[in-house]
């Protein structure tokens, strides 16, 4: 029979996997504001930040794309409602995606979803009962206060930032009614860094409630502490044994994600090197779905417990990645010998014909364990449909080689993605 010490840290793990994604969402949406990220500067709540060129390796983001320019703006409705302003991108591909505190991406505005043309949007917090003023296009509900509007548009390379940027221009977030905003809570600082993922996670569960049946569900963490009200119970004094149990926790939960996180659909497929192409990997939103999202079963998640370990996966390789039907994300660790990928060899992928695509695809490369863009000399961090000067195969075939080294051959070296030198799986 396990102990109640061992049902404590086995309750702290499973807190762990439910919590992650709440954790490290609002830690990225406190960086943003802060200090940016990459391309990306800081910029304060309600404002949008744009990147002024394609994002590299400088920006640590988990798959973060090097094939559109970012605008970003973190979203704080605790004094009201929000306008946003969209400019007319004349049929060119864009997509704003709202991401609340727990990962849920609960509207989608763009050309899949709503079109190109001008338009304007009021965004408002939970429970609002206003009257949206005249013109709006739609109204966008906001499953909690703090949300992020993550901003892609399509660019061509460097030729074509002239024209994205005074897109970014023309992208506003005006104020329904003038009144300060209430910011993230602040974290107690005398917190332990060993507790301070839970502590977080206690003071931003309360202040970004999700949704009524996953609040029934996180009532089971109330041993631990992370429901109590007022100060922390993990301050100076805290209960030795909670201590030990919260800190013993993590480390089976994290196990859990990464497990996990590194078993791909294509390796059940039993074919060496198969490529993962998780269409429902960000279905986990199964309560607020709004503006530009399909409520269809097929896009939600049938077994909710199971959602919250989908949930945090998605956050740990994807934070604030797509649903399927917006975009496609496929990954592979293995070569077609079942050998994980590292940076010395050389490899070479085939496409018999390029990808059928409605806007465009590309081939990222990513480091692992963290999936960061690659730094290399050429400066080329991604290869796709758009990279100038690919030469195809006379049947419409393109190879694209992977390899550290620039290869000799100039058509082998127009289709070159560098790799590191060093293990490393794109």
């Amino acid at each position: 029979m396990a102990s109640v010490s061992d049902e404590l840290t086995a309750l702290a793990a499973e807190a762990y996997v439910y919590g992650y994604p709440l954790v490290t969402d609002l830690s990225m949406v406190e960086a943003c504001l802060t200090k940016g990220f990459g391309a990306v500067p800081a910029a304060p709540s309600n404002r949008f930040a744009h990147a002024t060129e394609l994002v590299g390796p400088s920006a640590p983001f988990v798959s973060i794309n090097n094939d559109t320019i970012y605008s970003i703006a973190q979203v704080d409705l605790s004094a009201g409602p929000m306008v946003m302003h969209v400019p007319d991108t004349a049929g060119a591909y864009y997509v704003l995606q709202f991401v609340d505190a727990w990962t849920n991406n609960f509207a989608y505005v763009g050309r899949r979803a709503t079109g190109t043309g001008e338009s304007e949007w009021l965004i408002v917090p939970p429970g609002w009962a206003g009257r949206a003023p005249e013109g709006v296009a739609g109204v966008i509900e906001a499953p909690t206060a703090v949300v992020s509007v993550v901003g892609r548009f399509a660019c061509d390379g460097p030729d074509d930032l002239p024209r994205v940027q005074a897109l970014q221009k023309d992208l506003t977030l005006t104020p329904l009614h003038v009144s300060p905003a209430s910011g993230l809570p602040e974290t107690d600082p005398g917190i332990p860094e060993e507790l301070l993922f839970f502590e977080r996670m206690r003071g931003w569960m309360a202040d970004f409630p999700p949704s009524v049946a996953d609040q029934d569900h996180q009532d089971r963490f109330q041993p631990l502490g992370l429901l109590e009200e007022g100060p922390s119970p993990y301050g100076p004094g805290a209960d030795p044994a909670l201590v030990r149990d919260l800190t013993a926790g993590p480390a089976a939960g994290k196990a859990r994600l990464e497990e996990a996180l590194t078993s791909p659909q294509g390796k059940e497929s039993g074919e060496p090197g198969a490529w993962a192409m998780n269409l429902h990997l960000f279905d986990h939103n199964l309560d607020h779905l709004g503006v530009g999202t399909l409520v269809s079963p097929e896009w939600r998640i049938a077994d909710r417990e199971k959602s919250y370990l989908v949930r945090a996966v998605a956050a740990r390789a994807g934070l604030w990645g797509n649903h399927g039907y917006e975009a496609v994300y496929a990954h592979t660790f293995t070569d077609s010998d079942g050998r994980p990928l590292d940076g010395s060899p050389a490899y070479v992928l085939r496409f018999d014909q390029p990808p059928p695509v409605d806007a465009f695809w590309s081939l990222t490369m990513y480091e692992t364990p963290d999936y960061h863009l690659v730094d290399n000399p050429a400066d080329r961090y991604s290869i796709g449909d758009r990279t100038r000067g690919l030469v195809h195969g006379d049947d419409g075939s393109l190879t694209i080689h992977l390899q550290h080294d620039r290869p000799a051959d100039p058509t082998e070296a127009a289709n070159w993605l560098p790799t590191p030198r060093e293990d490393s799986g794109p």
